[in-house]
């Protein structure tokens, strides 16, 4: 078969017409190709660099327990008995005769109401207010006595997804009653209750704690925790991000205030104990730099 001079050939234009079709197509897609979004740089958390604990300047939250009844959108009062996990006595209310307001303090009060049988309390934050980075004072009068155990302390906001120790324990402060020249300061942490371990110091004070206030503070940067006492610029202690293992303490965690009667941390009352027990505190505070 024989094609027109200058035609071209039916089969030839079909294969011309597809390539070309085929290569509008690539074209095409080579254009739509969606670009990835550029990966902005990590933001640095709010105070999350170490600075001198009078640099934390700015009040962000407080409580001063300066109303006539305990401010129900700050804490929570906690309920039960059962030793909490430590063999303790006490049974948590949220009544008058264990939390209440007197001369601008915060009152709480351990009662005993039977033989071996007391009540007090125990006041969270969780669930209303978190902290992070920045530095919290705890401005207390601490009870004393044999078996009395009065503690300034906070746990890991996640502690509902990560059991303790998993979610971080900060122990302020906590007392020993039979020892009121002497208070702790200690980290918990681990994977599990089976790998639950803990480093931290006891400090030893020139006076009884339970005779005056005295203030009790943590200073919380990335890596690194300050503990200091009356607002002195040098801590006493420090732990940091080497210390642990994993490392829970860079997270949001909570206040807690309570007095516990009994178990293993100081035994239970004695003959010398005496009734009732109270941690007054002046106020709360939460403060960062600007």
């Amino acid at each position: 078969m024989s094609y027109p001079l200058f035609t071209t050939p039916p089969l030839l234009a079909v294969s011309l017409a597809l390539s070309l079709s085929l290569l509008a197509c690539t074209e095409t897609k080579t254009k739509n190709i969606p670009q990835p979004t550029p990966t902005p740089p990590t933001a640095a958390v709010v105070n999350e660099s170490a600075r001198e604990y009078n640099q934390y300047t700015e009040l962000v939250w407080s409580d001063e327990f300066e109303t006539g009844a305990l401010d129900q959108t700050k804490w929570t009062q906690e309920l039960g008995a059962g030793g909490w996990g430590n063999n303790e006595l006490q049974t948590y209310t949220n009544t008058n005769d264990n939390t209440y307001m007197s001369g601008g303090n915060l009152v709480i009060q351990a009662k005993q109401t039977g033989p071996n049988s007391y009540t007090s309390a125990r006041l969270i934050t969780k669930g209303k207010k978190s902290f992070q980075y920045g530095r919290i004072d705890v401005r207390a009068k601490l009870p004393k006595g044999k078996g009395i155990w009065p503690a300034i302390w906070m746990l890991g906001a996640d502690i509902d997804q990560n059991n303790w120790p998993k979610c971080g324990e900060i122990d302020i402060m906590e007392l020993r009653g039979s020892q009121p020249r002497e208070f702790l300061s200690t980290m918990h942490f681990g994977n599990s209750s089976a790998d639950h371990r803990f480093k931290g110091i006891t400090k030893p004070v020139p006076f009884d704690v339970s005779t005056d206030f005295h203030t009790y503070s943590v200073v919380r940067s990335k890596d690194l925790l300050r503990f200091y006492l009356d607002g002195e610029m040098q801590p006493y202690y420090q732990f940091t991000g080497s210390d642990a293992s994993p490392f829970p303490f860079n997270n949001p965690f909570f206040v807690i205030l309570n007095v516990a009667v009994g178990g293993h941390f100081d035994g239970n009352p004695d003959a010398s104990t005496t009734f009732p027990q109270q941690m007054q505190v002046d106020y709360v505070r939460y403060y960062q730099y600007k």
